[in-house]
């Protein structure tokens, strides 16, 4: 029975190259584009077809992750980026949905070869969450170091890194960092508003002429418009406030107090569709991508974008999905979209 359970998973691994053998495209580290591509496009809600938070960034060789949520990795490794690409983790907050999957991003940067420890940069808090997972990583390395030996797991770099930012930032929501400056590119954290969680934080990505902005979770907020200002891509938390207040009004009158208050507390702290497109005119945005789908189920329908045609054209706006590609080339000012993933 177990001879033929073997030979049943042997046959499984040799017809699933979806996941086995799965490789990027050849030119998605060739230097010629800055490059977005969506990891994770919903929100904390259950979705099957898309993991939590997570953006990367591929400027050259080398590819930066914004937020780890959930599922993520799966999805990176659909995709076959691999993970001895990945230079640093760029954390927005300590949610769950953005930080759940920062082990599997541990663990497998480090089985794919990694040769030194992985910097992950996030705001005041970040050392208790990083050594929180390295604590909870680290015998399962012990473990891998038995069955594989040192010449596939570095214990020396098996963990992650804590880069603390912001230390300047005093939830005036008015502060902007440059966190880091390497090959050309320029990493800038700023603060946004997701108030009480402070400091929140967005990203902006600069290299070669061309740029890209993560706003995390956030609201309204001028410093995400300053900080925004002429991106080529705006990678925008979303959350459809209409939608999620019939469900709230759903729970009120199913009796369910708990969701019904917790539906009712987080449209403040997101911004709506019709919120991001305001966000990406007044910033001169080339194009905003909706991300962090909340609720993501409904984010095909129309209700979850009423509105946002009357503030923007439909050509300055796509709904995010994990796996979109975005390419900036660094000879022009073109925008080119492709997939790595089927759509949801």
């Amino acid at each position: 029975m177990f001879r033929s359970a073997a030979v049943a998973c042997i046959t499984l691994l040799a017809a699933s190259p979806a996941w086995a053998q799965a490789q990027a495209p050849a030119d998605l580290f060739d230097g010629q584009a800055l490059r977005v591509v969506l990891c994770g496009t919903s929100g904390p809600l259950p979705d099957p077809g898309r993991a939590k938070s997570c953006t990367l960034i591929i400027a050259g060789e080398e590819a930066y992750v914004v937020d780890t949520g959930s599922e993520s990795w799966e999805q990176i490794a659909r995709m076959g980026i691999p993970g001895t690409r990945i230079a640093g983790i760029f954390l927005t907050h300590f949610h769950s949905d953005h930080i759940g999957d920062l082990g599997e991003f541990r663990m497998q940067t480090m089985v794919a070869g990694r040769d030194k420890k992985l910097p992950v940069f996030g705001p005041k808090g970040i050392r208790s969450v990083v050594e929180g997972f390295n604590l909870a990583y680290r015998e399962d390395a012990r473990h891998r170091l038995a069955h594989h030996g040192a010449d596939i797991i570095n214990l020396k770099a098996a963990d992650l890194e804590a880069r603390a930012i912001g230390g300047g930032f005093r939830g005036g929501l008015s502060e902007e960092q440059i966190i880091l400056d390497k090959n050309g590119l320029k990493v800038t954290a700023f603060e946004v508003d997701h108030d009480p969680v402070r400091p929140a934080i967005g990203y902006r990505f600069d290299w070669k002429g061309r740029s890209a902005v993560v706003t995390g979770d956030s609201a309204l907020s001028s410093n995400l418009t300053e900080n925004a200002r002429r991106a080529d891509v705006l990678v925008s938390d979303t959350l459809a406030a209409n939608i999620i207040g019939q469900a709230q009004k759903a729970a009120v009158g199913a009796g369910n107090s708990r969701n019904a208050k917790i539906l009712a507390d987080i449209p403040d702290y997101h911004l709506s569709p019709v919120e991001a497109a305001k966000t990406a005119n007044d910033a001169e945005v080339g194009l905003l991508v909706f991300s962090h789908l909340v609720p993501s189920a409904q984010a095909r329908s129309p209700l979850f974008v009423a509105g946002v045609e009357a503030v923007r054209p439909s050509s300055g706006w796509v709904i995010g999905f994990d796996g979109l590609r975005i390419d900036l080339p660094t000879d022009g000012g073109e925008i080119r979209q492709s997939a790595l993933l089927p759509k949801p």
